[in-house]
């Protein structure tokens, strides 16, 4: 079953994307590169609660 989750900035903190994953494939937190409309460039989002 999809899960819904949101990733955030880990320079700004801002939440900027909504994407979902399988939680029994991938059960740790999901890190990927993403571009930030606050911070202007490529940075690690984080996936939050």
């Amino acid at each position: 079953m999809r899960t819904k989750i949101t990733l955030a900035c880990t320079e700004c903190k801002q939440r900027n994307y909504d994407t979902t994953k399988d939680k029994k494939a991938h059960p740790d937190r999901m890190e990927t590169m993403k571009y930030c409309r606050f911070c202007r460039k490529h940075t690690t989002h984080k996936e939050t609660k």
